[in-house]
């Protein structure tokens, strides 16, 4: 195997999953700010023009994050990031839907739309006059979440799973580009650091 990877919250994810997983995948580096994601060699493995990629025997190639994590969990199941029973595996997937879906995606694309527009003007559609109203419905819904988590270690109970890798690198980069943490939230922060403090959040940065 071969991880395609470059900078950004996504390829993040993917390292750090590797790193808990204890696995040593060798990486080649795509420069995003370069555009080299969005052109021939690598859309030749992935289409989509996204980062990372997982690069398979016989020229095979696997892309989107979930995916990735999903099929290394397969590989190498232990320690369990997904879970190790069908109940554990479907929380996790559960959870992490949720977070995907109602979190990174708003964050992720008021930061395109906002910050990042310069970037991404001609490589994606852009809808800047949504940037703000992206933001604030990724801050509601991760009060939303705050107020669900109560005394959970993490996000999925006790068990340190791949919705906590998912929203970590995302929440660590949002607050990079002009979405902090609202400290006033009685959970996020706490887990934040807690999650801050594993070896792996530092071999993946």
């Amino acid at each position: 195997m071969k991880l395609h990877t470059g900078m950004g919250p996504n390829p993040r994810v993917v390292k750090m999953f590797i790193a808990e997983k204890g696995l040593d995948i060798p990486r080649v580096d795509v420069d995003l700010l370069a555009g080299d994601n969005r052109k021939p060699p690598y859309t030749d493995k992935n289409p989509a023009g996204q980062l990372p990629c997982l690069e398979l025997e016989e020229d095979r190639y696997l892309a989107e994050i979930l995916a990735i994590c999903e099929y290394l969990e397969e590989k190498h199941p232990t320690p369990p990031l997904i879970g190790g029973t069908p109940e554990d595996r479907a929380l996790t997937r559960m959870w992490t839907r949720r977070i995907d879906l109602n979190i990174v995606e708003p964050m992720a694309n008021g930061f395109r739309y906002g910050e990042g527009l310069m970037l991404f003007k001609d490589r994606i559609r852009t809808i800047p006059q949504a940037a703000d109203d992206l933001k604030a419905l990724g801050r509601e819904k991760l009060a939303w979440l705050d107020g669900l988590m109560k005394n959970n270690q993490f996000i999925v109970g006790d068990r340190f799973t791949l919705a906590d890798i998912l929203l970590f690198a995302f929440l660590d980069f949002g607050r990079t580009v002009g979405q902090p943490i609202d400290e006033t939230l009685t959970w996020v922060p706490g887990w934040f650091a807690r999650v801050e403090a594993r070896p792996s959040a530092a071999d993946s940065a």
